[in-house]
């Protein structure tokens, strides 16, 4: 999918402000989107008797005209870095292309001879890495990303970081933190130019808040984020498999699903209906029956390879499992093929093919 990337609303005698929004391999989509539609959404507007100016919004493509999401979606830029024309905004989406790489050093540079041309300056989230990195931070409040602020303040120790906020404007550097952030301060930006009519006209129809920069989030819950007892066991079945040869023990797996053993045997049984020990054992040995119906398969190799130190323990509980021995099973099998279904304790089959071998002998 190829996004056309030029949008321009005018309105007549006035010359637009251009706004350009940088665009690279690794982009965020979103990081690009927000601003992008925010931006797009006043066209609908451009009638308005209160605005006495319009935009120009450019794709600009840091290296090339084409480039690709980090999910994917293939953008074409209108312009490229290097051959850009003035303008009045540039804006800097985040993602994983702008953080390091050739992307983030030509973005630098680029600042560097431009940055004094250019009215404001936004970067989106991870994209305060390119703008940090080219020293015109240094000493200023912004932010970030609250995944990436820790990091960002290791990297850049000059900077004043405040996490909380949803962006913040310093002189004529705006960040922000992403996502709904990156659409809050399009607003900003948008009221800065135009006035607050049109720009509470927007956030209504973005189903937006208008909020001033500097203006902090609502604070987080942390317990919205927090996996309940039984969404920690979902996947602890498919781990059980793939690592059978490893510890299992009761408190091996509690202290994998962050559960006192106590507590992670009780959750475990209420939702596998089985003990933890029994549901181990059952495991190891339906992988057990698989490797013992390959021929050159010794039966103290499968016990290994399954978690059982000890072939004795490994034959009791395969007897007890599916009524017949180990070596019986692999008989069993060379004659039935490898469709042979398991026995069960007590199995009549079982006892009789154990009857016609011991006879046999």
């Amino acid at each position: 999918m190829v996004v056309p990337m030029k949008i321009v609303t005018r309105v007549k005698g006035v010359k637009p402000r251009v706004i350009g929004i940088l665009g690279f391999d690794g982009v965020n989509v979103l990081d690009l989107a927000g601003p992008l539609e925010t931006f797009a959404a006043a066209r609908a507007h451009e009638t308005e008797s209160d605005w006495s100016g319009s935009y120009e919004i450019r794709i600009i493509g840091v290296s090339a005209r084409s480039f690709a999401s980090d999910s994917g979606v293939v953008f074409k830029a209108e312009d490229v870095l290097s051959k850009v024309a003035s303008l009045d905004t540039l804006i800097i989406p985040g993602g994983p292309g702008i953080r390091t790489g050739a992307a983030n050093r030509n973005v630098i540079d680029w600042l560097a001879g431009r940055a004094s041309q250019i009215r404001r300056i936004v970067s989106v989230s991870t994209g305060i890495y390119a703008v940090a990195g080219s020293g015109l931070l240094d000493g200023r409040t912004v932010t970030t990303h609250w995944r990436f602020a820790q990091d960002v303040s290791r990297r850049f120790p000059t900077l004043r970081l405040d996490s909380t906020c949803s962006f913040t404007r310093d002189g004529p550097f705006y960040t922000c933190g992403g996502g709904n952030a990156a659409i809050e301060m399009t607003l900003a930006l948008i009221e800065e130019d135009f006035g607050s009519r049109l720009a509470l006209s927007l956030a209504r129809e973005l189903v937006m808040r208008l909020r001033p920069p500097g203006d902090h989030q609502d604070p987080l819950d942390p317990s919205q984020f927090e996996c309940g007892p039984i969404d920690r066991l979902a996947d602890l079945p498919a781990w059980i498999t793939a690592h059978l040869g490893e510890n299992l023990s009761v408190e091996a797996l509690a202290d994998r699903t962050c559960l006192c053993p106590r507590h992670f045997g009780r959750v475990f049984r209420s939702t596998f209906n089985s003990t933890p020990a029994a549901f181990v054992e059952r495991v190891r040995l339906n992988e057990a029956r698989r490797l013992l119906l390959v021929p050159r398969n010794r039966v103290e190799n499968v016990a290994q390879a399954v978690g059982f130190t000890n072939p004795a323990s490994f034959r009791r509980a395969f007897q007890r499992c599916y009524g017949i021995s180990p070596t019986g099973y692999q008989r069993y099998s060379r004659h039935r093929g490898p469709d042979a279904t398991p026995f069960a304790p007590g199995n009549r089959s079982a006892v009789h093919y154990r009857h016609k071998t011991a006879t046999a002998a």
